[in-house]
């Protein structure tokens, strides 16, 4: 699925940041189904496609000359590969930065806002096994690592992750918003490199 847009971001990136957006993108598909088995998917959501997309192609303008206005650039870099994609898509990528977007408009919205940055705390505790490798890791260090030790993978923006638990976004509780992204993750690991 999508393999024009994931070779674009492969070819527009560096290595790191493609695993990372297909690490967003697993773990998008985690939280849709996640809600949708839980009856809390609201209605008017967007499409499970359109929360894979946005998840795929959400940093490809994260490289120069572009990085600058990141992510307000989609749009144009996919413009590059001959790409294009929707309104939708593209409000859900935006939604990602507080700054182009203070409140998400939707669910989608705050599913990447929060899974984006906890990706990255993922692979760090993964890269301080011995063996490196998703498979390897226990959930529970992930969730000890995440509340209790704060200067572990210092840039993970671990307040954007709790939004999660906000009522009036996913409203999923953090330890188990952690588990969708890592089992997501852990199904990907050979993609990652991990």
């Amino acid at each position: 699925m999508f393999a024009e847009y994931k070779e674009a971001v492969k070819k527009q990136l560096e290595p790191n940041t493609y695993k990372h957006s297909l690490a967003v993108q697993v773990c998008l598909g985690a939280i849709y189904n996640y809600l949708k088995a839980e009856n809390k998917l609201k209605t008017d959501e967007p499409v499970r496609e359109d929360w894979l997309l946005a998840g795929l192609v959400h940093d490809i303008d994260y490289s120069e000359p572009y990085k600058k206005d990141h992510p307000q650039k989609t749009r144009e870099v996919l413009k590059k590969h001959g790409l294009e994609i929707s309104d939708t898509v593209d409000q859900i990528v935006k939604d990602h930065c507080s700054h182009t977007a203070p409140v998400p408009k939707n669910q989608a919205g705050w599913a990447i806002r929060c899974a984006d940055s906890l990706t990255g705390l993922i692979v760090a505790v993964a890269l301080v096994y011995p063996t490196k490798k998703l498979n390897d890791v226990k959930l529970k260090s992930i969730i000890k690592r995440f509340h209790k030790e704060p200067r572990f993978a210092a840039g993970t923006r671990r307040d954007e992750v709790k939004e999660c638990e906000k009522k009036d976004g996913l409203n999923i509780p953090i330890d188990k918003f952690i588990e969708i992204c890592f089992e997501s993750m852990k199904e990907i690991s050979q993609d990652l490199d991990l």
